[in-house]
Parts: C-alpha cells; sequence; structure tokens
C-alpha cells in the first residue's frame, strides 16, 4: 500500500488536498518537454494505486512549465537499437501499464492540458476521463517522424474521438489545435488559456462531488458496457443501477430528494 509520504519523485511532483480527495500529479520534465520516462510512469502508477486504496474521487495530471507532454522519452527507446525484441517489448510495456491504469483506476482521471499534448502524452490524456484543454494547446501523434506508428496511443485515442476525423493524424503526425481536437471529440472541454487554473478547479469541485461509491461503479459500469452489446449491456446496467440503489449513499441522496436538503455525502466541498 502506498501513503501519501511515498507519492512523487524528481520527476513527477505530487499533493494531496486536505481532505484527500484530489490527487494532483504534475510531470516536472520541463527540459525535455515532459517526455513520459520509467520515473514518470512509475510515480503515476504509485498515484493510481494510492487512489484505489484510499479516499480519493479525482485524480488530476498536468505538466510543468504550460507543457502537457509531448510523449515518450526518445533516448530511452532509442536504448533498445541492436538488442533482440524483448527489450523493445519491455521498454513498451510501461505505456500499457500507465494507460490501463488511468482506466483501471476507481478515481476519476482528469488530464490538464496545457502546451503540447503530443505521441504518448495524448495516449496518457485520451486514457483519462475527462480532458480540460486551454485554448492554446497542441495535439498530435508524431511518431510517424521516427517511423513508428503510434501503436499504443492510438487504443485510447481511437476509442474517444470521431473515427474518420481523426484516423488521418496517426498517419500524418501533423500538429493540430485545440478546437480541432474538441471537433473530432477528444477533449471534454476547451477554456481560454488565462482561466484555465479557475475553470480546472471548478471543474474538480463538480466531480469531486458525488459519493465515492457512485464514481467507482459509475466509471467501472461505464468502461464495461461499452464493450457489450446492445441487450447484454442494458442487463449489466440494469444490475449496477440496482448495486448503487441499495447503497448508502443513494439512500442519502434520496432522502434529501424528498426533504428538499443537502445529501450526506462526506467530502462535498460545501460541507462544513
Amino acid at each position: 500500500m502506498v501513503t501519501s509520504d511515498e507519492l512523487g519523485n524528481d520527476d513527477l511532483a505530487v499533493t494531496v488536498a486536505d481532505d484527500d480527495l484530489v490527487v494532483r500529479a504534475t510531470i516536472d520534465r520541463e527540459a525535455d518537454r515532459n517526455a513520459l520516462n520509467q520515473e514518470v510512469i512509475g510515480g503515476l502508477l504509485d498515484v493510481f494505486e494510492y487512489a484505489d486504496d484510499g479516499d480519493a474521487r479525482v485524480v488530476v495530471i498536468r505538466g510543468a512549465g504550460g507543457t502537457f507532454c509531448a510523449g515518450g522519452d526518445v533516448k530511452s527507446m532509442a536504448s533498445a537499437i541492436g538488442q533482440d525484441s524483448q527489450a523493445y517489448r519491455e521498454g513498451f510495456a510501461g505505456m500499457k501499464d500507465l494507460v490501463s491504469a488511468a482506466v483501471d483506476t476507481a478515481a476519476l482521471t482528469v488530464a490538464a492540458v496545457e502546451g503540447y499534448c503530443l505521441a504518448g502524452g495524448m495516449g496518457l490524456a485520451g486514457a483519462c476521463d475527462v480532458v480540460i484543454a486551454s485554448d492554446e494547446a497542441t495535439f498530435g501523434t508524431p511518431e510517424v517522424d521516427i517511423g513508428i506508428f503510434p501503436a499504443q496511443a492510438l487504443v485510447p485515442i481511437m476509442r474517444t474521438v470521431n473515427e474518420k476525423q481523426a484516423f488521418k493524424y496517426l498517419f500524418t503526425g501533423e500538429h493540430f489545435d485545440a478546437e480541432t481536437a474538441h471537433d473530432i471529440g477528444f477533449t471534454t472541454d476547451v477554456v481560454p488559456a488565462d482561466e484555465f487554473d479557475a475553470e480546472l478547479d471548478d471543474l474538480l469541485d463538480d466531480l469531486v462531488t458525488p459519493s465515492s461509491f457512485m464514481i467507482e461503479i459509475g466509471k467501472e459500469a461505464f468502461y464495461t458496457q461499452r464493450e457489450m452489446g446492445f441487450e447484454e449491456a442494458l442487463d449489466y446496467m440494469r444490475e449496477m443501477v440496482t448495486l448503487l440503489a441499495m447503497s448508502d449513499g443513494a439512500e442519502a441522496g434520496f432522502d434529501a430528494f424528498l426533504t428538499d436538503s443537502t445529501p450526506d455525502w462526506k467530502g462535498r466541498p460545501d460541507e462544513e
């Protein structure tokens, strides 16, 4: 079990809110445009484990210095040159683990995107549940420039975007702006750069409000049902809403609705 004191490292700054409900992880490799190395990936995996073991309802991932993440660390990838396939396979395992953990964690994940969001950085953002972007952000999958197809990044990306509008970018590697990212379905919100921090805080206040059990079950149900057939999904979701309706949180919610009061959910932002 990871404790709050063990979170973060030289390449990843982590803070936990006083009420433990929000964890903020900032990739801190400005000189390398916040590229994903093993320290960053390992640190983020620890953050997700911490969220699953504790009270955190939202995990925010951001980049230092006004850049989200420019992708994987090319220097690390190049270190496998001349070795066998297993060396490459092991080198790419971290990205797989990171994307899986972002989706599987019980907390809601928020990518707070400013500046460059490229390659594996776009894959990381795409794996998050919510993507809030500055209107000055830049997106793209430029792996093709070094002869690599963005294979791992496309898995979360293409489950998020409108396929025919986004497909070409995987092959051209061209950069595109936040408005285009929103048009193809990649972002949740695009906000003015000078209002980014305020808009992010407002978003977090909204996301952290529901009961932790509802967040956990709701997120699990969302990602599970989308891989099912229509009738199977309806049956599955009936079981999930039954489970939720029997919870203490739902009981408090029903009671609050009937009495025109505020639900007694631990950690609501408006609690005294």
